[in-house]
């Protein structure tokens, strides 16, 4: 038996067909399913098993969006169980299927003909809360909040200055989050079985700082010289905390990745193509197919 667990999006109009779908599709399949508190309760069903321990389910299945899956890596804190994803929004970059093929990817996962991508993942922490660590599967970011001032920023590799950074932020980024928000930013796409670290500034005020990409194993430091007196730090643009002139920030590699399914007919450039319209090809206008 196959202890899954879900997470989901409450606001998703489909979230309680799907849910209806996996209570009944579980059993035949062999999944016992453990729903994070309120999820069942929110489309109207009944209480069932709760889902409070990561320790105790050997996948998760994340309903919604992009978002829900790094809220849902973020819930796993390191342990290695694969995460599926399920799309029921507009994009779905991480997911493996959109919610129309969640029962034939149900299937396929039961039957084990998916594969599990290990995906780089960074550790934070700030000098601030030096005993908080905080995980993130796409980005840790340094930025100003609503303040329209320009922070300036110095950046340690390994101990080594690299630069002095006037800019609205700081993007510090894995493989899988140089889809995110640091594209937006201008930064690279890297593929993400590439480990590397992206650090991308965020409106630059000097067209010397470009984004740079750093091995795996490369400690980082930022620390900020002046600018708003309270500076934000965000988590996969979750979570986080307030930081501050004097303070620095310590990002490095995580211990362990965060382990993705994926079905094989659905490669990281077909994704591109079809969800970031990748080359203008017609192909992005294509349903998710698992």
């Amino acid at each position: 038996m196959t202890r899954l667990g879900v997470v989901g999006n409450r606001r998703y109009e489909k979230l309680r067909e799907i849910i209806q779908l996996l209570d009944a599709r579980a059993p035949e399949l062999g999944m016992e399913l453990a729903y994070e508190p309120g999820l069942h309760e929110a489309v109207g069903e009944e209480p069932c098993v709760r889902l409070d321990d990561p320790t105790r389910i050997d996948a998760l299945l994340t309903l919604g969006g992009d978002g829900t899956m790094l809220r849902g890596a973020r819930f796993i804190a390191g342990r290695q169980i694969p995460i599926l994803g399920v799309n029921l929004g507009r994009l779905g970059f991480l997911t493996a299927c959109a919610g129309d093929e969640l029962d034939r990817a149900l299937e396929r996962f039961a039957a084990g003909d998916y594969t599990v991508q290990p995906r780089m993942a960074l550790e934070a922490r700030t000098s601030r809360d030096s005993g908080q660590r905080w995980r993130a599967l796409n980005d840790v970011v340094l930025h100003k909040g609503g303040f329209a001032r320009v922070v300036h920023l110095r950046v340690l590799v390994n101990g080594e200055l690299i630069g002095a950074y006037a800019a609205d932020g700081l993007i510090i980024s894995t493989p899988t989050g140089s889809t995110a928000y640091s594209l937006s930013a201008g930064g690279p796409v890297v593929v993400p079985t590439v480990e590397s670290i992206i650090l991308t500034p965020v409106s630059a005020h000097t067209l010397a700082v470009r984004p740079v990409v750093l091995p795996p194993t490369t400690d980082i430091m930022v620390k900020a010289e002046d600018g708003p007196e309270e500076l934000l730090v965000t988590i996969d643009g979750q979570v986080g905390t307030t930081f501050a002139p004097g303070d620095t920030l310590s990002v490095r590699r995580a211990e362990r990745p965060v382990l993705v399914v994926h079905f094989r007919d659905a490669t990281f450039f077909t994704r591109m193509r079809r969800k970031l319209a990748w080359g203008g090809l017609p192909e992005r206008d294509e349903t998710d197919s698992c």
